[in-house]
C-alpha cells in the first residue's frame, strides 16, 4: 500500500467491478444483516478472514484486535469494544458459530513472549495492557520450554491465545447460556501465514490439525 491514493483506486475498482457483480446483494444488505458466523481474528495486516474464507458481504460478523484476544466477562461500566461486539452477535445478531483465529507470525505474541511491553504505564501503555491478558500462559509455556526446548513457543504461545480466548467467551453468561441451549458452538483455528495452511482445534483433545485442501 504506496499511499492514500491507491485506497481510492481500489474503491473505483471496487465500484465498478466487486460492487456491480453484486448489486442485487448489496441492496439485500441495505435492509439489515443475518450472518451465522462470527469470526475473531489478530488486526494484522496479513491476515484477513474475508479472502482466506472466500466469503461474500454479509455472512461473517467479524471482530478484529491485537492477537485475537477476548477478555474475560467484566460489567464493570467500563468500556469494551470486544464485549459489546461479542454481546451484538449474540443476541441481537444469533450468530450460530463464533470462530476465534489466530495465526502465525503474531506481532503481539511476539511482543509479549520477548516481554516488549512488560512495563507498565510509559509508551506502550495500551498495548501492554491489552496483552498482559495472556502474560500468564506464557509464563506457564516457558516453564514447560525449559523441560522441552525442542517445544515451539511462538506457535504454541499463538495458539494459547486462541484456547484462552475461547475459555473467555464462556465467562459471558449469554454466551454460556446459548453454548447449553446448543443454538451456539465456539470453533478454534489457526492460520499459518508462511503456507497458507488453516487449522483446526478439536475441542476434545485440544489439537490443532490441518484443513484438508480437497
Amino acid at each position: 500500500m504506496a499511499d492514500f491514493q491507491t485506497l481510492l483506486d481500489g474503491y473505483r475498482r471496487f465500484r465498478h467491478l466487486g460492487y456491480a457483480k453484486q448489486r442485487e446483494r448489496y441492496d439485500q444488505l441495505a435492509h439489515g444483516q443475518s450472518p451465522k458466523i462470527m469470526i475473531i481474528a489478530c488486526s494484522d495486516s496479513r491476515v484477513d478472514p474475508s479472502l482466506i474464507f472466500d466469503v461474500e458481504p454479509g455472512q461473517i460478523f467479524m471482530l478484529r484486535n491485537v492477537a485475537n484476544l477476548v477478555p474475560p466477562y467484566s460489567p464493570d461500566g467500563g468500556l469494551h469494544g470486544v464485549s459489546a461486539a461479542v454481546e451484538f452477535a449474540v443476541t441481537m445478531l444469533k450468530v450460530e458459530h463464533i470462530l476465534v483465529m489466530g495465526h502465525g507470525r503474531c506481532g503481539g505474541v511476539q511482543a509479549c513472549l520477548g516481554k516488549t511491553y512488560d512495563q507498565q504505564g510509559g509508551e506502550y501503555s495500551f498495548i501492554g495492557q491489552w496483552i498482559s491478558m495472556i502474560k500468564p500462559v506464557r509464563d506457564k509455556l516457558l516453564i514447560a520450554h525449559s523441560a522441552d526446548p525442542e517445544v515451539d513457543m511462538q506457535t504454541r504461545l499463538e495458539q494459547a491465545t486462541v484456547e484462552l480466548s475461547l475459555a473467555n467467551l464462556e465467562t459471558f453468561p449469554f454466551v454460556k447460556q446459548r453454548i447449553i441451549d446448543k443454538s451456539l458452538t465456539l470453533q478454534g483455528g489457526f492460520f499459518d501465514i508462511s503456507d497458507g495452511q488453516l487449522k483446526i482445534r478439536n475441542p476434545e483433545t485440544g489439537h490443532f490439525t490441518d484443513v484438508q485442501n480437497s
